[in-house]
């Protein structure tokens, strides 16, 4: 009888939850269309305030919930909405000028010279641009040099020293805590595992290093000398010596054209805008001109499409989603565009530092698949190495950006092992099997030579196929291709120069070729992947929702539950049926 009450409890329950669920749902469901571009006003004589200080990515997103479709979101705060929005305010006559106001950027050195292009074209309209700051970042300053003035707190602080790098090594710290990652890899300059070999940094490693922060410090100096007319040779010296680092100093260095408190600032917008003092300035910010732009750039009424495909993230092998890159929604992307007839071409936006080489080569084989149907150029953003560089190889075209982090052909591979901390605490692992290699690997016990040379012959051949790949999609011999890989990284200017890349530029200039080699005029761009997401799966992983199976387990006990489903599968089974007498588990 107890046993009954509790499961109608345990079902009472369940529906109440359920209920509370799918009403909250619905709300926040009103919630998020509540915010559509239907209740975003762009006032006369306004100013866009371009506050960056959210996390930016190349694709903000378009998320499906196949149950709930009010909850389906397609974001407009991504790089290229913003850069759009940037673009239509300055044919926008409500919109006077843009304001870059204490910023914290989060973005990438290759997304900020993508937004800072947008700013440059944004003036040739004539409207201004100023900046504020109390704290100017080294990215931050890089981006509003741009500026006609540039104002900072009188107690304010810039940092502007040049570039560096960190890195921890670990070689000590596994030796003294007994675990251990056993590595293999291939190339001299695959630094990704170096600090598990070494107490401190190789020369090759350092040579790289140095090379790509030299590559983009001299671009970030190239742009802001010409900004502010103040010499790459000067600012070198102003970083050097910090004489930059307070508001007067900045301003005799000529880094900044005002000092002012924040109410000066507004008073000096009031002027540029002829209002009266203390009168409000109409602001609209870019995340809502975003959205508010979003549709109103798409005029055309070409049938004609580019698809816009984006691997932003780690490379996996699965699904993937906003964070990861999978094979699953790129190839089926791929596939979308490939046998869409009115998209006419393919970019691929890859902003991704590699990762599972499997999924690599299954995207490599999807975009294979594409080009011999219509044309496929890769934009790089700001990294596209290993698993990114792998393929993006098989493009047409391949478009970086001065600053894009790329190459880094190499392989490696890494498997934790904890057998001196396990000496250490008394612990023994023993293993019984029926053929020599059926321990693929233990934790417990160091890796034996047949298991290592098993790793490297993987590794070797993965390297193998990896420098061929590129040979061939870069129409070079496999041997100048090892020459320039051993997984050493580019900058988009080096790599140009060795063959990697054919060309500099950002989204544009990849949206262009793609056109020209379709053969066509006026198009859409259509973006993907669409993420499709199951809510009641989302609901599980944070412990607000359980299975009916997770319940019954719950309540009669794993034996039991286990009893109860063999006794429901006997009782479904029809006819003859070729099946093993007995349930057998091996562990």
């Amino acid at each position: 009888m107890n046993f009954i009450k509790r499961v109608l409890s345990t079902v009472t329950g369940i529906f109440v939850f359920l209920f509370i669920c799918f009403a909250l749902l619905i709300i926040i469901g009103l919630l998020a269309g509540s915010s559509s571009d239907e209740n975003i006003i762009v006032k006369n004589n306004s100013v866009l305030n371009l506050k960056l200080d959210f996390p930016i990515k190349d694709y903000a997103g378009k998320t499906v919930f196949k149950q709930y479709s009010f909850l389906n979101e397609d974001r407009k705060d991504g790089l290229f909405n913003i850069i759009d929005a940037i673009k239509y305010a300055a044919t926008d006559d409500r919109i006077k000028g843009i304001t870059i106001d204490n910023n914290f950027i989060q973005a990438g050195v290759s997304q900020t010279k993508a937004i800072r292009d947008a700013l440059l074209e944004f003036k040739k309209s004539d409207k201004f641009i100023v900046a504020y700051a109390d704290i100017y970042t080294q990215k931050d300053y890089y981006l509003s040099s741009v500026a006609d003035t540039i104002y900072m707190n009188p107690a304010g602080m810039m940092e502007f020293n040049g570039l560096s790098s960190e890195h921890l090594y670990f070689k000590d710290f596994q030796e003294k805590s007994g675990i251990k990652m056993e590595v293999i890899r291939l190339g001299k300059y695959k630094s990704a595992v170096e600090p598990f070999l070494e107490n401190e940094m190789s020369d090759n490693n350092r040579e790289q290093i140095e090379s790509y922060l030299n590559g983009i410090w001299g671009e970030l100096k190239k742009e802001i000398s010409v900004s502010r007319n103040i010499s790459a040779e000067r600012l070198n010296i102003i970083a050097d010596s910090l004489l930059s680092r307070t508001a007067p100093l900045a301003k005799a260095s000529k880094m900044i054209d005002k000092i002012a408190y924040y109410d000066e600032f507004q008073n000096g917008l009031r002027n540029a805008l002829d209002l009266e003092a203390l009168k409000k300035i109409n602001t609209i910010s870019i995340k809502d001109y975003a959205i508010h732009t979003a549709n109103k750039l798409k005029t055309t009424s070409s049938s004609n499409q580019i698809a816009v495909i984006y691997a932003e993230g780690e490379i996996i092998y699965g699904e993937g989603d906003e964070k990861y890159v999978g094979q699953g929604a790129v190839n089926r992307s791929l596939q979308k565009a490939r046998e869409n007839d009115k998209v006419k071409a393919v970019v691929i936006r890859v902003n991704s530092p590699g990762g599972n080489a499997l999924a690599s080569e299954l995207i490599w084989r999807e975009i294979e698949l594409t080009k011999k149907v219509k044309p496929v150029v890769v934009s790089m953003g700001d990294v596209a190495a290993s698993g990114g560089y792998y393929i993006a190889s098989n493009a047409d075209k391949i478009i970086a950006e001065p600053t894009t982090i790329t190459g880094s052909i190499g392989v490696f591979g890494m498997l934790p092992n904890v057998k001196g901390l396990a000496d250490k605490w008394g612990i023994n692992a023993e293993q019984v099997s029926t053929n020599k290699n059926a321990v693929v690997y233990s934790l417990f016990e160091p890796m034996s030579d047949t298991q290592e040379a098993f790793i490297k012959e993987s590794i070797n051949n993965i390297y193998e196929l990896f420098t061929n790949r590129v040979a061939e999609g870069r129409n070079m011999t496999q041997d100048d291709v090892k020459a320039i890989a051993q997984g050493r990284v580019w900058t988009g200017n080096d790599a140009v120069k060795n063959g990697l890349v054919d060309e500099l530029g950002g989204m544009d200039v990849a949206l262009q070729h793609a056109a020209e080699m379709a053969q066509i005029e006026d198009y859409k761009i259509k973006e993907f992947p669409v993420f499709e997401k199951d809510l009641e799966k989302i609901l599980q992983s944070f412990g607000l929702a359980k299975t009916k199976e997770a319940i019954l387990k719950e309540e009669l006990g794993e034996a039991n539950y286990k009893i109860m489903q063999e006794i429901k599968a006997m009782s479904q089974r029809k006819g003859i049926q070729l099946l093993l007498p007995f349930d057998t588990e091996i562990k």
